[in-house]
Protein backbone atom coordinates (compact mmCIF):
# COMPACT_ATOMS: atom_id res chain seq x y z
CA UNK A 1 0.00 0.00 0.00
CA UNK A 2 1.80 3.34 -1.12
CA UNK A 3 0.20 6.45 1.03
CA UNK A 4 0.22 9.78 -0.35
CA UNK A 5 -1.28 11.66 2.17
CA UNK A 6 -1.92 15.81 1.27
CA UNK A 7 0.69 18.03 2.39
CA UNK A 8 0.05 19.38 6.20
CA UNK A 9 1.57 19.35 9.55
CA UNK A 10 0.94 15.74 11.13
CA UNK A 11 -1.31 15.01 8.59
CA UNK A 12 -4.23 17.10 10.08
CA UNK A 13 -6.04 17.44 6.56
CA UNK A 14 -8.85 16.05 5.44
CA UNK A 15 -7.76 14.84 2.41
CA UNK A 16 -6.34 11.21 2.41
CA UNK A 17 -5.15 9.38 -0.94
CA UNK A 18 -3.44 5.85 -1.61
CA UNK A 19 -2.54 3.94 -4.53
CA UNK A 20 -3.22 0.16 -4.23
CA UNK A 21 0.07 -2.14 -4.14
CA UNK A 22 0.59 -5.94 -5.39
CA UNK A 23 -0.02 -6.54 -1.88
CA UNK A 24 -3.80 -5.33 -1.80
CA UNK A 25 -5.26 -6.64 -4.59
CA UNK A 26 -8.42 -8.61 -4.17
CA UNK A 27 -8.71 -6.95 -0.48
CA UNK A 28 -12.03 -4.79 0.52
CA UNK A 29 -12.06 -1.55 0.17
CA UNK A 30 -13.84 -0.72 3.45
CA UNK A 31 -11.33 -3.05 4.76
CA UNK A 32 -8.30 -1.22 3.37
CA UNK A 33 -9.38 2.35 4.56
CA UNK A 34 -10.21 0.83 8.10
CA UNK A 35 -7.00 -0.41 8.58
CA UNK A 36 -5.09 3.15 7.17
CA UNK A 37 -6.53 5.32 9.04
CA UNK A 38 -4.90 6.77 12.24
CA UNK A 39 -7.94 7.39 13.51
CA UNK A 40 -9.58 5.21 15.66
CA UNK A 41 -12.56 5.10 12.96
CA UNK A 42 -14.47 1.89 12.55
CA UNK A 43 -15.37 -0.28 9.42
CA UNK A 44 -19.13 1.06 9.47
CA UNK A 45 -18.51 5.12 9.20
CA UNK A 46 -16.30 3.95 6.38
CA UNK A 47 -19.13 1.83 5.15
CA UNK A 48 -21.20 4.78 5.31
CA UNK A 49 -18.53 6.90 3.92
CA UNK A 50 -18.16 5.20 0.80
CA UNK A 51 -22.04 5.00 0.58
CA UNK A 52 -22.21 9.27 1.16
CA UNK A 53 -19.43 9.62 -1.57
CA UNK A 54 -16.91 10.51 0.46
CA UNK A 55 -14.75 7.63 -0.86
CA UNK A 56 -13.71 7.27 -4.53
CA UNK A 57 -11.44 4.92 -6.61
CA UNK A 58 -9.75 6.54 -9.81
CA UNK A 59 -12.42 9.41 -8.95
CA UNK A 60 -15.48 7.39 -9.31
CA UNK A 61 -17.63 6.23 -6.15
CA UNK A 62 -17.59 2.01 -5.48
CA UNK A 63 -19.46 -0.57 -2.91
CA UNK A 64 -18.00 -1.30 0.12
CA UNK A 65 -17.14 -4.47 -1.11
CA UNK A 66 -15.19 -3.69 -3.96
CA UNK A 67 -12.07 -4.97 -4.12
CA UNK A 68 -9.04 -3.61 -4.81
CA UNK A 69 -7.07 -3.63 -7.88
CA UNK A 70 -3.03 -2.72 -8.22
CA UNK A 71 -2.85 0.71 -9.50
CA UNK A 72 -6.08 1.72 -7.48
CA UNK A 73 -5.85 5.39 -6.78
CA UNK A 74 -7.85 5.96 -3.42
CA UNK A 75 -9.50 9.59 -2.23
CA UNK A 76 -10.97 10.06 0.95
CA UNK A 77 -12.54 13.05 1.94
CA UNK A 78 -13.40 12.88 5.53
CA UNK A 79 -16.34 15.26 5.96
CA UNK A 80 -16.20 17.54 8.42
CA UNK A 81 -19.88 18.17 9.92
CA UNK A 82 -21.78 21.25 9.23
CA UNK A 83 -23.31 21.65 13.01
CA UNK A 84 -21.24 19.69 15.70
CA UNK A 85 -21.33 21.31 18.92
CA UNK A 86 -18.47 19.70 20.52
CA UNK A 87 -19.34 19.27 24.55
CA UNK A 88 -16.97 21.54 26.68
CA UNK A 89 -15.66 19.25 29.73
CA UNK A 90 -14.19 19.82 33.07
CA UNK A 91 -11.67 17.67 32.32
CA UNK A 92 -8.24 18.85 34.50
CA UNK A 93 -5.77 21.08 32.63
CA UNK A 94 -1.92 21.67 33.48
CA UNK A 95 -2.06 25.15 32.11
CA UNK A 96 1.66 26.19 31.79
CA UNK A 97 1.59 29.60 30.01
CA UNK A 98 -2.07 31.53 28.76
CA UNK A 99 -2.93 34.66 26.95
CA UNK A 100 -5.33 35.76 24.42
CA UNK A 101 -3.34 34.27 21.23
CA UNK A 102 -1.85 31.17 22.92
CA UNK A 103 -2.41 28.10 25.60
CA UNK A 104 0.33 25.45 26.35
CA UNK A 105 -0.65 22.50 28.45
CA UNK A 106 1.21 19.83 30.05
CA UNK A 107 -0.84 17.11 28.67
CA UNK A 108 -1.26 14.15 30.93
CA UNK A 109 -0.60 10.49 29.38
CA UNK A 110 -3.69 8.83 27.88
CA UNK A 111 -5.43 11.96 26.94
CA UNK A 112 -6.20 12.16 23.30
CA UNK A 113 -5.86 14.93 21.63
CA UNK A 114 -8.68 15.71 19.55
CA UNK A 115 -12.27 13.91 18.83
CA UNK A 116 -12.82 12.04 15.64
CA UNK A 117 -15.84 11.14 14.17
CA UNK A 118 -18.22 8.36 16.74
CA UNK A 119 -15.67 9.71 19.74
CA UNK A 120 -16.69 13.55 20.42
CA UNK A 121 -15.57 13.37 24.09
CA UNK A 122 -13.04 13.16 26.69
CA UNK A 123 -9.87 14.56 24.50
CA UNK A 124 -7.71 17.62 24.83
CA UNK A 125 -9.77 19.97 22.69
CA UNK A 126 -12.62 19.31 25.12
CA UNK A 127 -10.90 20.36 27.92
CA UNK A 128 -9.45 23.22 26.18
CA UNK A 129 -13.31 24.47 25.24
CA UNK A 130 -14.19 24.33 29.20
CA UNK A 131 -11.13 26.32 29.62
CA UNK A 132 -10.26 28.72 26.96
CA UNK A 133 -13.98 29.03 25.11
CA UNK A 134 -11.69 30.88 21.95
CA UNK A 135 -10.05 28.36 19.96
CA UNK A 136 -8.88 28.82 15.91
CA UNK A 137 -10.88 27.50 13.33
CA UNK A 138 -8.43 26.98 11.19
CA UNK A 139 -8.26 23.18 11.30
CA UNK A 140 -11.86 23.12 11.31
CA UNK A 141 -15.06 21.67 13.71
CA UNK A 142 -13.47 18.81 15.10
CA UNK A 143 -9.74 20.14 16.18
CA UNK A 144 -10.27 23.60 17.24
CA UNK A 145 -6.96 25.47 18.31
CA UNK A 146 -4.63 22.44 17.21
CA UNK A 147 -1.65 23.03 15.79
CA UNK A 148 0.54 20.19 16.28
CA UNK A 149 -0.66 16.65 18.55
CA UNK A 150 1.53 14.47 20.67
CA UNK A 151 0.02 10.73 21.04
CA UNK A 152 -2.60 9.66 23.47
CA UNK A 153 0.19 7.63 25.61
CA UNK A 154 2.74 10.73 25.48
CA UNK A 155 3.37 12.65 27.72
CA UNK A 156 4.03 17.05 27.47
CA UNK A 157 3.96 20.22 26.40
CA UNK A 158 1.29 21.06 23.60
CA UNK A 159 0.40 24.25 22.08
CA UNK A 160 -3.00 25.55 21.14
CA UNK A 161 -4.34 28.47 19.27
CA UNK A 162 -6.94 30.72 20.37
CA UNK A 163 -7.58 32.81 16.73
CA UNK A 164 -6.18 32.32 13.37
CA UNK A 165 -3.37 34.74 13.41
CA UNK A 166 -1.77 32.51 16.27
CA UNK A 167 -2.76 29.63 14.24
CA UNK A 168 -1.35 30.56 11.14
CA UNK A 169 2.17 31.96 13.14
CA UNK A 170 2.34 28.72 14.68
CA UNK A 171 2.15 26.70 12.46
CA UNK A 172 4.58 28.33 10.24
CA UNK A 173 6.80 28.11 12.81
CA UNK A 174 6.37 24.10 12.31
CA UNK A 175 6.58 24.24 8.81
CA UNK A 176 9.89 25.96 8.93
CA UNK A 177 11.74 23.39 11.92
CA UNK A 178 12.37 26.36 13.79
CA UNK A 179 9.87 25.31 17.24
CA UNK A 180 12.23 23.90 19.41
CA UNK A 181 10.68 20.79 20.65
CA UNK A 182 12.93 17.92 23.00
CA UNK A 183 11.66 15.20 24.42
CA UNK A 184 12.73 12.51 26.83
CA UNK A 185 12.44 8.89 26.64
CA UNK A 186 13.31 5.59 28.29
CA UNK A 187 15.03 3.38 25.52
CA UNK A 188 16.03 -0.53 25.34
CA UNK A 189 19.39 -1.77 25.37
CA UNK A 190 22.59 0.63 25.52
CA UNK A 191 23.21 2.81 22.80
CA UNK A 192 26.74 3.06 22.03
CA UNK A 193 26.53 6.81 20.97
CA UNK A 194 26.92 9.62 23.24
CA UNK A 195 24.91 11.93 21.10
CA UNK A 196 23.92 11.45 16.91
CA UNK A 197 21.40 12.23 14.24
CA UNK A 198 19.30 10.15 12.83
CA UNK A 199 18.11 10.92 9.26
CA UNK A 200 15.86 8.62 7.92
CA UNK A 201 12.38 8.67 5.60
CA UNK A 202 8.73 7.53 7.52
CA UNK A 203 5.82 5.93 5.56
CA UNK A 204 3.30 3.45 6.34
CA UNK A 205 4.67 0.16 7.10
CA UNK A 206 3.98 -2.24 4.05
CA UNK A 207 3.13 -4.71 7.08
CA UNK A 208 0.47 -3.26 9.12
CA UNK A 209 -1.08 0.33 7.76
CA UNK A 210 -2.00 1.43 11.38
CA UNK A 211 2.00 1.80 12.01
CA UNK A 212 4.86 3.73 10.50
CA UNK A 213 8.04 2.43 9.54
CA UNK A 214 11.61 3.79 7.80
CA UNK A 215 11.20 3.36 4.22
CA UNK A 216 12.17 4.95 1.11
CA UNK A 217 8.51 4.41 -0.73
CA UNK A 218 6.05 6.97 -0.38
CA UNK A 219 7.91 8.27 2.72
CA UNK A 220 8.36 11.88 4.26
CA UNK A 221 11.91 13.35 5.01
CA UNK A 222 12.38 13.22 9.28
CA UNK A 223 15.52 14.08 11.41
CA UNK A 224 15.90 13.33 15.39
CA UNK A 225 18.78 14.54 16.98
CA UNK A 226 19.90 12.92 20.13
CA UNK A 227 21.28 13.02 23.38
CA UNK A 228 22.52 10.38 25.99
CA UNK A 229 21.49 11.44 29.37
CA UNK A 230 22.09 8.47 32.04
CA UNK A 231 22.30 4.50 31.60
CA UNK A 232 20.80 1.87 33.32
CA UNK A 233 22.51 -1.12 31.80
CA UNK A 234 20.10 -2.61 29.32
CA UNK A 235 18.21 0.57 29.40
CA UNK A 236 18.87 3.99 28.18
CA UNK A 237 17.40 8.03 29.12
CA UNK A 238 17.51 10.07 26.09
CA UNK A 239 16.66 13.70 25.17
CA UNK A 240 15.40 13.46 21.79
CA UNK A 241 14.96 16.99 19.72
CA UNK A 242 12.76 17.02 16.49
CA UNK A 243 13.82 19.01 13.92
CA UNK A 244 10.64 17.09 11.56
CA UNK A 245 7.32 15.94 13.24
CA UNK A 246 6.31 12.63 11.70
CA UNK A 247 3.57 10.66 12.84
CA UNK A 248 5.36 8.63 15.66
CA UNK A 249 8.66 9.98 14.26
CA UNK A 250 10.55 9.34 17.47
CA UNK A 251 9.02 5.48 17.94
CA UNK A 252 10.01 4.91 14.63
CA UNK A 253 13.16 6.35 14.54
CA UNK A 254 14.33 4.52 17.98
CA UNK A 255 12.91 0.89 17.14
CA UNK A 256 14.89 1.56 13.14
CA UNK A 257 18.42 1.96 15.15
CA UNK A 258 17.71 -0.83 17.23
CA UNK A 259 16.39 0.80 20.81
CA UNK A 260 12.76 1.00 20.73
CA UNK A 261 10.82 3.29 23.78
CA UNK A 262 10.38 1.15 26.59
CA UNK A 263 6.35 0.27 27.23
CA UNK A 264 5.65 1.10 23.30
CA UNK A 265 2.87 -1.20 22.62
CA UNK A 266 3.20 -0.43 18.75
CA UNK A 267 6.93 -0.52 17.98
CA UNK A 268 8.77 -2.27 21.16
CA UNK A 269 9.14 -6.17 21.96
CA UNK A 270 6.88 -8.09 23.96
CA UNK A 271 8.29 -7.04 27.14
CA UNK A 272 7.26 -3.27 26.78
CA UNK A 273 4.47 -4.22 27.55
CA UNK A 274 4.67 -5.31 31.13
CA UNK A 275 6.52 -2.00 31.44
CA UNK A 276 5.73 0.16 34.87
CA UNK A 277 4.34 2.73 32.46
CA UNK A 278 0.78 2.50 30.40
CA UNK A 279 2.25 3.23 27.09
CA UNK A 280 5.81 4.56 26.10
CA UNK A 281 7.91 5.81 28.17
CA UNK A 282 8.10 9.34 26.27
CA UNK A 283 7.73 12.88 27.27
CA UNK A 284 7.41 16.20 25.45
CA UNK A 285 9.76 18.07 28.14
CA UNK A 286 10.65 21.09 26.13
CA UNK A 287 8.69 23.73 23.86
CA UNK A 288 10.38 27.03 22.21
CA UNK A 289 8.94 29.10 19.89
CA UNK A 290 8.15 32.67 18.92
CA UNK A 291 5.04 34.26 20.25
CA UNK A 292 2.84 34.84 17.10
CA UNK A 293 2.05 38.56 18.26
CA UNK A 294 5.03 40.32 20.23
CA UNK A 295 7.82 37.88 18.31
CA UNK A 296 9.37 37.48 21.70
CA UNK A 297 11.44 34.32 22.07
CA UNK A 298 8.68 31.97 24.83
CA UNK A 299 10.47 28.73 26.03
CA UNK A 300 8.52 26.34 28.44
CA UNK A 301 9.69 23.02 30.35
CA UNK A 302 7.93 20.15 32.01
CA UNK A 303 9.16 17.35 34.72
CA UNK A 304 9.12 14.20 33.96
CA UNK A 305 5.70 12.63 35.19
CA UNK A 306 5.50 10.67 38.14
CA UNK A 307 4.95 7.21 35.94
CA UNK A 308 8.50 8.18 34.03
CA UNK A 309 10.33 9.13 37.37
CA UNK A 310 9.36 5.90 39.21
CA UNK A 311 10.43 3.91 36.17
CA UNK A 312 13.50 5.81 35.67
CA UNK A 313 14.57 5.19 39.51
CA UNK A 314 13.56 1.21 39.38
CA UNK A 315 15.82 1.03 36.62
CA UNK A 316 18.67 2.47 38.51
CA UNK A 317 18.26 0.43 40.85
CA UNK A 318 18.33 -2.04 40.19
Amino acid sequence: MAASEQEGFDNLDNLKEWVAETEDSGERIDKFITESLDEDISRTQVQQWIKEGHITVNGASVKANYKLIEGDRLALVIPVPEELNLTPEAIPLEVVYEDSDLIVVNKPRGLVVHPAPGHYSGTLVNALLHHCKDLSGINGIMRPGIVHRIDKDTSGLLMAAKNDLAHTSLAEQLKLHTVNRKYIAVVHGNVAHEHGTIDAPIGRDPHDRKLYTVTERNSKHAVTHFVVLERYGDYTLMELKLETGRTHQIRVHMKFIGHPLAGDPAYGPSRSKSMTIEGQALHAAVLGFKHPRTGEQLQFEAPLPEDMQHLTHVLKNR
